[in-house]
């Protein structure tokens, strides 16, 4: 699997921004589920180091790919720096599992029974910072005249619960608007080898597309959720192959698209 350790910054900062000025590319990269990072005030929410380092907490290899994937593209990528245990920064605030108080077979007792003060000390916390960060960095890429078309990067575990394992190697995830989605798909296609999942392992139905609702839709900007299986990505050089895989499709598609003004309200 791919490296464990607890991304953490000294001060703590909810989110972090890597490659920050970016260049031209029409990308912004979003990585909410980096971090299996949770502060020593939680008391690790109860779970002990196992259950820290597995897929509940965060997704494995996701940000190095991400981050590989922004140097390539020369694209900034927002990325969390608490565990989405804490809140997922993915799930609108009325959702059931923004706080899970069970995930997946997980008991999670350090969110079990909070009150209103405690859930909006936790939005406080992650949620909110999180996505004042991606609007500031869309909005400082329009005072540029750049366009922000959003690319989350997620990783999935091949098996979930007592469903049987999931055969997809990468799923990509979208609604009706394909223009990166559809040509994403198909490339990846051309590689027999792979077997690609069309909103699967989820979709957008299942309430994972906050992000791109919020940021991208919002705005007709194009969109895609990308969702990379665990096992796929479980050293540097596996991270390396598929950034460099999606890079080029992405630059492709980004030439397909053109210049055009695909974005309102920016």
């Amino acid at each position: 699997m791919t490296d464990e350790r607890e991304h953490r910054t000294a001060s703590c900062e909810p989110v972090s921004v890597f490659n920050k000025e970016g260049g031209e590319s029409p990308y912004l990269l979003v990585c909410e589920h980096a971090s299996n990072f949770i502060p020593e005030t939680f008391d690790g929410l109860g779970l002990d180091s196992d259950a820290l380092r597995a897929h509940i907490a965060w997704d494995p290899g996701a940000v190095e790919v991400a981050r590989r994937l922004a140097s390539s593209l020369n694209a900034p990528l927002v990325e969390s720096q608490l565990s989405r245990l804490l809140i997922d920064c993915n799930r609108p605030l009325d959702a059931h599992d923004l706080i899970p108080e069970i995930s997946e077979t997980t008991v999670v007792p350090g969110n079990h029974a909070l009150n209103s003060m405690e859930r909006m000390a936790r939005i406080d916390l992650s949620h909110r910072p999180f996505h004042t960060a991606v609007e500031q960095i869309i909005s400082r890429r329009a005072q540029r005249g750049l366009p922000s078309w959003i690319v989350t990067i997620h990783s999935f575990t091949p098996i979930y619960r007592d469903v049987p394992p999931r055969p997809w190697q990468i799923g990509i995830i979208h609604d009706e608007d394909e223009r990166i989605g559809k040509p994403l798909i198909e490339a990846l296609r051309k590689d027999d080898t792979l077997h690609v999942g069309v909103n699967e392992p989820y979709s957008p139905a299942d309430r994972v597309y906050y992000t791109l609702e919020r940021h991208a839709r919002s705005r007709n900007a194009p969109c895609v959720m990308i969702e990379l299986r665990n096992n796929e990505i479980a050293d540097g050089s596996a991270q390396t192959a598929w950034s460099e895989k999606l890079a080029t499709i992405l630059e492709d598609i980004a030439k397909a698209i053109g210049p055009q003004d695909t974005e309102q309200g920016a």
